[in-house]
């Protein structure tokens, strides 16, 4: 479930997978697109390789309209399926 918390900011929470990727998409591409986004991870109870790419677009959407993305809060699981994609850079996790 997408969260928005602030201006600027946003939270994620419950599972992040194939079954609830598609629908997280357009919001979360969209609250990037708009503005500076700082996006809390740590409520995720569950992801997998699905919820990369969703990261991955909305790091996109920011970038395409010259925002930045900023990741909290990233679950260890996430974070390993990022860093055995060479991601981190990428998407700024273990910074």
């Amino acid at each position: 479930m997408l969260n928005v918390t602030a201006p600027g900011a946003a939270s994620l929470t419950g599972r992040v997978d194939m079954a609830s990727s598609g629908a997280l998409l357009a919001p979360i591409a969209r609250l990037a697109a708009q503005g500076p986004l700082r996006l809390d991870l740590s409520g995720i109870e569950g992801a997998d390789s699905a919820a990369l790419a969703l990261l991955l677009e909305a790091h996109r959407a920011a970038a395409a309209a010259g925002h930045k993305l900023t990741l909290s809060g990233v679950p260890a699981n996430l974070a390993a399926l990022a860093s055995l994609y060479d991601l981190e850079p990428l998407l700024s996790i273990g910074e």
